[in-house]
């Protein structure tokens, strides 16, 4: 009873006419910018948080939320229509969803994309909404050592499902962390790591950081590899699928559910590797295997399904431990830690009409997205028309004057550019710059928690070990970096990612 009545609270904070109003907007902006192919959703969101800074909190992140489900769906329509995945999920969609569209099936595509993902987030808000009270209840219980020994947990996490080498991904996380130190000490209150400069006194700003590193260096880089986009056809059509097509997508997306809804929840890339865990799947269990990439509705249904349910159940360890499960969730963080919000447990208890309309407000999104955007596809196409010469000036412009608005210092706009460069040099090196941002965020959190723990414990480091559930998790981290580590595994690891590339 009391689920329902915390349901019915989300409901109607999320459904006032302000927070419907920014919902519309989030999933709106989201989808026009994850249309354009190579941005994806982390960089869309990190080139938008700065709009949303003025908001009230829980619109804030009803938008920001929106906006993450919104890239989503434009990275969906880029990869069937022109075979360009918007974000790294979608490009398993590309691979049987452009040849649908080459036998003049894209708008059955779209909506069989559509309409598993709507159903995949049904479900998947409903496992929020169940999960998360029980969760909240057990993190409750923490205490500095066990959420120390959580974070090393997502950061290892995050370096084992981080795409190419392993020792990259544990430079990148190393890198977040020394970055996290910038700024003055919390409790000598002296400054570090500042280089003499006045502007860092209060650490890096996170919004330079995640626009540069994911917003301009994806700017950059394409702009270095822009192909000519073709777009299929000039206008869509018949974009309700046959009673053929219903039943060939309905088992796939019960499976896509079932596999995004589990692997979400994983920290590091848990909701990526969801759509191609259940592209696998389907081709596994499939009588007609053979027909997997010329245009299988399985092979659209299942990962579109599962990409969307991995997405939904990301939230959970944000809105139960303050955890991020992916860098999306590490800009969440970054915007809830902004708008004066200690992300944890803490966050159900003492805002519970922000915590239960954030996720009343998941299924509202996807229902926008799915009354709103079908129709909205023949705009959606002709975007895909525009030179992207002609549209990286006007996004970032927006970015700087985003990044402005927010401090409205102009040494953030400098930080932006230098991190920008930063993360080009990266994605040139073939480093993931993914684990930096959750070890950036989480960098500040591990040390707080490292040094309280240390504090309570009279400087005995024992206390990692001796109480059992910190001693749980550090020890499920050494059993994940050593498995990482076997060379059997290292090796299907590599087999994997080389597949995804």
């Amino acid at each position: 009873m009391e689920l329902f009545d915390n349901l019915a609270l989300g409901f109607y904070t999320a459904s006032t006419l302000h927070n419907l109003f920014f919902c519309l907007i989030g999933v709106l902006l989201g989808t026009l910018i994850g249309v354009l192919p190579g941005i994806g959703a982390t960089a869309t969101i990190a080139m938008l948080l700065p709009i949303t800074f003025q908001l009230e909190p829980v619109s804030s992140l009803i938008m920001l939320a929106g906006i993450y489900y919104g890239a989503q769906y434009g990275g969906s329509t880029t990869a069937i229509l022109i075979n360009m995945p918007g974000e790294s999920s979608s490009a398993v969609t590309a691979i049987d969803g452009y040849q649908m569209a080459r036998k003049g099936k894209a708008g059955a595509a779209l909506a069989i994309a559509a309409i598993g993902s709507f159903f995949a987030g049904t479900v998947a808000t409903f496992l929020v909404a169940i999960f998360a009270p029980p969760l909240t209840a057990i993190a409750l219980e923490f205490g500095a050592a066990e959420y120390f020994s959580l974070m090393v947990v997502g950061l290892v996490s995050s370096i084992a499902l981080a795409h190419g080498s392993i020792v990259k991904a544990l430079a990148m996380v190393v890198l977040g962390l020394l970055l996290g130190l910038v700024g003055t000490d919390i409790y000598s209150g002296t400054p570090r790591f500042t280089l003499g400069i006045r502007e860092y006194a209060d650490g890096l700003n996170f919004v330079a950081v995640a626009v540069g590193v994911f917003g301009i260096a994806e700017i950059l880089r394409n702009l270095e590899d822009e192909r000519t986009r073709t777009v299929l056809m000039a206008k869509v059509s018949g974009l309700l699928p046959t009673k053929e097509d219903f039943k060939k997508m309905i088992a796939p997306v019960i499976r896509g559910t079932i596999i995004g809804s589990a692997l979400g929840i994983l920290p590091g890339g848990g909701a990526i590797l969801a759509a191609f865990a259940s592209y696998t799947v389907e081709k596994r269990v499939s009588k007609n295997p053979e027909e997997f990439g010329h245009g299988a509705i399985a092979g659209v249904a299942g990962p579109e399904s599962a990409n969307n349910a991995g997405a939904q159940t990301s939230f959970i360890p944000l809105l139960t431990l303050g955890i991020p499960a992916n860098p999306v969730m590490a800009l969440m963080v970054g915007a809830m830690i902004i708008q004066g919000i200690v992300p944890g447990p803490n966050v159900a208890t003492e805002q519970p009409a922000l915590f239960w309309g954030i996720i009343a407000s998941m299924w509202i999104g996807n229902l926008m997205l799915v009354v709103l955007n079908l129709p909205l596809i023949g705009l959606w196409v002709k975007l895909l028309t525009i030179p992207y010469y002609v549209l990286f000036p006007i996004i970032m412009a927006f970015c700087a004057i985003g990044v402005y608005s927010v401090n409205s210092n102009v040494f953030d706009l400098y930080a932006v550019a230098f991190f920008g460069f930063i993360g080009y040099a990266l994605v040139k090196l073939r480093c993931e710059p993914a684990p930096l941002l959750l070890g950036f965020v989480l960098g500040p959190l591990l040390e707080e928690n490292l040094r309280r723990a240390m504090i309570l414990s009279r400087g005995d480091p024992s206390t990692f070990v001796t109480r059992p559930i910190s001693a749980t998790l550090l020890l499920i981290a050494l059993l994940v970096l050593v498995v990482v580590f076997l060379p059997s595994v290292k090796k299907k690891r590599e087999e994997v990612f080389q597949e995804e590339g």
